[in-house]
């Protein structure tokens, strides 16, 4: 694999922030204790880093542009009726996956938060194309790469995420899926940004809470007219 570079994120500023795609398979996962806050924290904070699975045709993914926090007290949150056979990675450990099947056909992504027993997640909602983008390409042909990981389903088709993945460790350097440390993640924090934030999309419960955050100038984005959006570190309430 070759040199990565997200230009079709960045343009001329990628060259400062690029990363030699044959050292992705040494990037340090984020730590456990990464995932020891409430999701509500450790959502925006994901901001930067890349999701990436290994599979028999390579790595692929990307950088993590928009997620959403999903909490112990949240009326939408999968916990909130308690343990069940679909939801019981999330009253496990922190720093493992949480993937469940939506609409009978859709697989969707999340990171388990907060010490055991409380059943917190986030939503990996977006990322850029960054890695494997041909195996990608594969499995959703048809769409450029500004549609081909830009929602929770996308990115979970594209880089063939499914039910079996459910448990994964995500903090486990061997692990065929993780979430990586981007070193320059601050960086592309600042170039992509700013941070906004906004209610969470298609969810019928807590609809107005503010717990869906993305770069604003990421074209991968899912959707920018759903949500009412607000600066990152805003109070509900408060206009941009």
């Amino acid at each position: 694999m070759g040199p990565v570079h997200i230009l079709n994120q960045l343009g001329d500023a990628a060259a400062d922030i690029s990363v030699a795609g044959d050292a992705l398979p040494h990037f340090a996962p984020l730590p456990r204790d990464f995932y020891l806050p409430s999701a509500e924290e450790v959502a925006p904070r994901l901001l930067g880093h890349w999701l990436v699975r290994k599979t028999p045709a390579g790595w692929c993914g990307g950088l993590i542009v928009e997620t959403e926090a999903y909490l112990a007290d949240d009326p939408a949150c999968h916990g909130a009726p308690g343990p069940t056979a679909r939801n019981r990675v999330m009253f496990g450990p922190p720093g493992f996956a949480y993937v469940y099947l939506i609409y009978g056909c859709h697989f969707c992504v999340n990171a388990v938060c907060q010490p055991e027993h409380t059943a917190e997640a986030v939503l990996i909602r977006a990322v850029t194309p960054d890695f494997g983008i041909p195996q990608m390409r594969r499995r959703r042909p048809g769409h450029d790469l500004d549609r081909l990981t830009n929602g929770p389903g996308k990115l979970c088709r594209a880089m063939a995420i499914d039910r079996k993945l459910d448990g994964a460790d995500l903090c486990d350097p061997s692990s065929p899926l993780l979430i990586a440390a981007n070193p320059e993640a601050e960086k592309v924090v600042a170039t992509l940004g700013p941070v906004r934030v906004s209610s969470r999309i298609g969810i019928s419960r807590a609809v107005t809470l503010p717990l869906r955050f993305y770069l604003d100038q990421s074209r991968h984005v899912s959707n920018r007219r759903l949500g009412r959006r607000r600066a990152a570190g805003q109070r509900p309430g408060v206009g941009l």
